[in-house]
């Protein structure tokens, strides 16, 4: 992390914390928590339907599954990005430990390797 400056970390987390705010929104609106886990849902499931409603669920569900999975994924990368911040590990690939160069966590600030082994 001695490779950012203060403001540039600032703005990192600032950019993190943002997105996460906006995943959460987003989760909440194409799924549901169940367990600690979200899982994509539909916003009629669990009501009798007629078959046109049951096969709207049907394709509602086929699209939020997929997308629930990535943005709960994208989630847990940001969570782990501001871990690190907080340890004080953050900014070092994963694989080579060297650091990650700023254009590269400006550009996605969850990056957890350089571009080399990304």
């Amino acid at each position: 992390m001695s490779h950012l400056s203060e403001d540039q970390l600032s703005d990192l987390r600032a950019t993190l914390e943002a997105e996460r705010d906006s995943l959460d929104e987003e989760l909440v609106g194409h799924g549901r928590k169940v367990r600690g886990d979200w899982e994509g849902s539909s916003s009629s499931e669990g009501e009798e339907a007629d078959p046109n409603d049951a096969a709207d669920n049907i394709e509602t569900l086929a699209t939020n599954v997929p997308l629930v999975e990535e943005l709960e994924k994208r989630r847990r990368e940001i969570d782990k990005a501001l871990e690190k911040m907080d340890s004080g590990s953050y900014g070092s690939c994963e694989v080579c430990k060297k650091a990650i160069p700023f254009d590269r966590l400006e550009a996605n600030p969850a990056a957890a390797t350089c571009v080399e082994h990304a």
